[in-house]
């Protein structure tokens, strides 16, 4: 569990009452703390402080529980109480100097270790249990705060030292942790598995096994692993957890779409199990949005109760907004991402799915130009999110502002050059440089050559990829149209114009009717002073498929009539 600081103040008398219902053994009480299960584990440790006043490892253990559960100033009363009463106790010192070293003051660590190494020199306990405060340093809300490895190994491995008997189990899952953390995962597993040999009923050394296959991809070993444990005790929170990660990895790689599901399902389990912290209940609403439930995490992100000012807060707020925005409800989608990023001050923890969603609200809120920048944020932060741009770009052709689509397509293209649907984005370039320059002509504007230049060297390029994608080619006829002289025009389009009709196959012609109407007649216009029977031939096309049409059965009437008599015969 990690930690963030949290200042409270404590009434150390009322603290230490407690239910003699949950008076059981600090073994008990031990368990309940490995299985995250923190709510019991304090009512057990309270109940125990209370009946057994004057011993320090009852006191020790329950100050444990507080600064796994963020409460520092709390496990510092309750230390302080343990060492007044059980002097010769020197655990409560070292939990003393744990809590300085989270609360930033080294200097009075080292003071409380110095003095509980001077207590009991040779206890291997009081080692083990300095090698866990250096460990236990990962504060999330402080990345400069990491465990302290080095003087972590030293304390464990003097602890497996005067361990001569080898028979705490705790030392060898210590030595594992102390080079799990560092993703030694090779040097982990040999003391690892020494616990299973010292103490059979350690489940967290063999979920730590499962969780280490699953970081090197052996999912499957890693699922035996967890399994096993679930199966010797299946209300072991951590192991539901870690099986939960792996699904959740496992369908990363489209080997079973189903293990998103499952993954979600043990997690949830983990979450019923223990305490539900606000940490986990994050980790489960991004669960919920890898398998797609939607409206399963817009209820759990809406329903987090955080504290004012806590920094998890803008995550609550990124999942809602995520989860809105899939639940098709846009508005809402766009009030939690302005939000977000309001409270967002960091803008480099931002992610490239918190501009894409965005970006995307504002796109549905008739936002254009806000919602192209943040969605071309998100595609420099993750390129796959490119597809995103394309749908910006639809959005900017259905609201016939062809100059700004097109240039959105563009920066599709440089973000998803040759990906799925890429294909499509070039395409688009060319229809919407098109309708830009056909509607300043139809205003008697210059036309961009420059972007239907552009226009058909992605027509062009498309072709290479898929010869049969007919528009691409009927699109270069229009543009190649607009680019010829108009006092002297080379026909510039006819050859694209040929090959676009030859492409569309009887059986599509219907389908097609419209664009091959006017290909037909340009067609037959083009030739018809230059090859009057080829001129005919389109014409005839043209009217076969349209005879409503206007030009082509006038045209063709005017090349098929007889030429007229000369004056005076």
């Amino acid at each position: 569990m990690k930690i963030s600081k949290k200042a409270i103040t404590l009434n150390v008398g009322l603290v230490l009452m407690g239910s003699a219902v949950f008076a059981q053994n600090l073994n008990d009480a031990k368990k309940a703390i490995d299985a995250e299960q923190y709510q019991k584990a304090s009512s057990m440790l309270k109940s125990l402080v209370s009946s057994q006043a004057s011993n320090g490892d009852n006191y020790y253990n329950l100050g444990l529980v507080y600064l796994k559960t963020g409460y520092i100033d709390s496990a510092r009363a309750v230390f302080t109480k343990g060492v007044a009463a059980d002097a010769k106790n020197n655990l409560n010192l070292i939990g003393l100097g744990e809590a300085d070293l989270l609360s930033n003051n080294p200097t009075s660590a080292k003071s409380n270790f110095d003095k509980a190494v001077a207590m009991a020199p040779k206890d291997y306990k009081t080692y083990l249990a300095l090698g866990k405060a250096y460990l236990a340093q990962d504060k999330p809300d402080d990345e400069t705060s990491k465990p302290d490895f080095a003087n972590a190994l030293a304390n464990v491995t003097k602890a497996d030292e005067l361990d001569t008997k080898d028979k705490d189990a705790e030392v060898f899952l210590a030595l594992g942790d102390t080079y799990a953390l560092q993703k030694k995962n090779s040097e982990a597993l040999g003391p690892y598995f020494r616990v299973n040999d010292v103490d059979p009923t350690n489940r967290r050394a063999k979920t730590q096994i499962g969780r280490m296959y699953k970081e090197s991809k052996a999912f499957a070993e890693g699922e035996k692993e967890l399994q096993d444990v679930i199966a010797a005790d299946p209300n072991y929170g951590p192991a539901y957890r870690e099986l939960g990660e792996l699904y959740l990895w496992w369908s990363s790689f489209g080997v079973d779409k189903e293990k998103a599901t499952k993954a979600v399902e043990f997690y949830k389990k983990y979450m019923d199990l223990t305490d539900k912290s606000l940490e986990s209940q994050l980790r489960y609403a991004q669960f919920l949005f890898y398998a797609k439930d939607y409206q399963t995490l817009e209820q759990v992100a809406s329903s987090m109760q955080v504290p004012a000012n806590d920094p998890k807060g803008v995550v609550v707020a990124r999942m809602k907004g995520w989860a809105a925005y899939e639940n098709k409800n846009y508005p809402q989608a766009l009030t939690y991402m302005t939000e977000f990023f309001a409270k967002n001050k960091d803008k480099s923890k931002a992610l490239g799915n918190d501009y894409l969603y965005l970006g995307k609200a504002q796109l549905k809120a008739g936002q254009d130009s806000l919602a192209v920048g943040n969605i071309i944020e998100a595609a420099k932060l993750d390129s796959t999110n490119a597809d995103a741009l394309s749908e910006a770009g639809l959005a900017l052709v259905k609201a016939k502002k062809y100059a700004k689509a097109a240039e959105v397509y563009k920066l599709a293209t440089k973000y998803n050059p040759l990906g799925k649907g890429s294909l499509t984005n070039y395409y688009y370039i060319g229809y919407a440089r098109f309708f830009e320059s056909y509607a300043l002509q139809k205003e008697n504007k210059p036309l961009n050559v420059a972007g239907l230049t552009e226009a058909d060297e992605a027509l062009k390029f498309l072709a290479t990829k898929d010869s049969t994608f007919a528009l691409g080619v009927l699109f270069r006829a229009r543009i190649n149209g607009l680019l010829d002289d108009k006092t002297n025009p080379k026909g510039l389009s006819i050859p694209l114009y040929e090959k676009y009709v030859s492409m569309i196959k009887p059986e599509e012609a219907a389908s097609n009717k419209g664009n091959l109407s006017v290909a037909y007649d340009i067609l037959g216009g083009w030739y018809a002073d230059k090859d009057k029977a080829k001129a005919i031939d389109y014409l005839k096309k043209s009217v076969e498929i349209d005879p409503t049409g206007p030009y082509a059965a006038a045209k063709l009437k005017d090349l098929q009539s007889p030429a007229p008599k000369g004056k005076g015969k």
